[in-house]
């Protein structure tokens, strides 16, 4: 009996393949956290240089495949006063923000603990809303706050209590890049509304990159380039950025955002495996537990919003 396996399908579920979509994205997210780390350490390269550059090239390949896809769009978002100051600041303060403080806190220590604190974002979010809707938290809620304070205090003392294992700056971006993460996820829900989040997002890395070339400097290249240098350079940019957000759109698409941004944390593990394997980062059983601690908020808060009648 002979079979063509060219007349064998291969289907994969809506939910296998969203899935598969979203920890595929959160990983290479986790892998351009470490390759930043590796050019800030060994190759010269300044986080200005390098938030500058990527934000420039990925929001223009961005907006050329929004254009691509919807000629008649891509430009509409700058049509209304009300929609261009949501997208300056969005662009500012939301993606600027939460690019800058996320590399900030990965040249202070490294990309497992920046990747870690950075998911703190989600709990800041709960508390925001519970104070904006002027209600107690839920219980979920609470839960997901005390584990994060917990696994944060983990993380940062590694377990010895009262001494701070990682640099005041460290802590310092590491809370600001959860704040800045917070903001970039809760303030352009008007604008994804009303247009395509290729086009918000692709303008928003725009504007970021163009608010901070008069900084930043671009054109005056620092660091060592070599082979290396440009693979990991590349790798941000392209599969650090392009590729993963558009696997995360598709898995929304077909697993909803809950369970998207669930999935979504294997984001700290592959940052952690890779900044050990490849770059020889300590990462000790107090900090391991402190990540799970801070990655538990991401799945109780996403299991309550997926509970949510609203």
């Amino acid at each position: 009996m002979r079979i063509n396996r060219g007349q064998i399908p291969i289907k994969f579920s809506d939910h296998t393949l969203g899935a598969g979509l979203a920890v595929f994205a959160a990983s290479l997210w986790g892998v351009s956290g470490a390759c930043a780390q590796y050019v800030f350490e060994h190759k010269g390269i300044s986080i200005d240089w390098l938030v500058t550059v990527r934000l420039l090239i990925a929001g223009v390949l961005l907006l050329a495949y929004a254009r691509l896809r919807n000629p008649s769009q891509w430009l509409a978002i700058w049509q209304t006063a009300d929609s261009v100051k949501q997208l300056l600041a969005f662009g500012v303060l939301g993606m600027l923000g939460v690019q800058y403080t996320y590399f900030a806190v990965i040249e202070h220590s490294n990309a497992a603990v920046g990747t870690v604190l950075q998911y703190l974002g989600p709990t800041v979010i709960a508390v925001y809303l519970t104070v904006a809707h002027k209600r107690w938290p839920s219980r979920h809620e609470v839960a997901a706050i005390v584990l994060a304070l917990v696994g944060t205090l983990l993380l940062v003392t590694h377990g010895e209590l009262g001494v701070l294992q990682i640099s005041t700056e460290a802590m310092f971006w590491g809370l600001s890049s959860a704040l800045a993460l917070a903001f970039y996820t809760v303030q352009p829900v008007e604008l994804l509304k009303r247009h395509d989040s290729a086009v918000v997002v692709g303008w928003g890395m725009l504007v970021g990159g163009l608010a901070y070339v008069g900084w930043s400097q671009p054109w005056s290249v620092p660091g060592h380039w070599d082979l290396g240098t440009w693979a990991a350079a590349g790798f941000i940019v392209v599969m650090g950025t392009l590729v993963p957000f558009y696997c995360y759109l598709l898995a929304v698409k077909k697993i909803g955002p809950q369970q998207t941004s669930l999935y979504a944390c294997a984001e700290p593990l592959s940052a952690a495996l890779v900044s050990v394997l490849w770059l020889g980062v300590a990462f000790g059983w107090m900090d391991v537990l402190g990540s799970m601690c801070i990655v538990l908020t991401i799945y109780i808060l996403s299991e309550q919003l997926g509970s949510d009648p609203d």
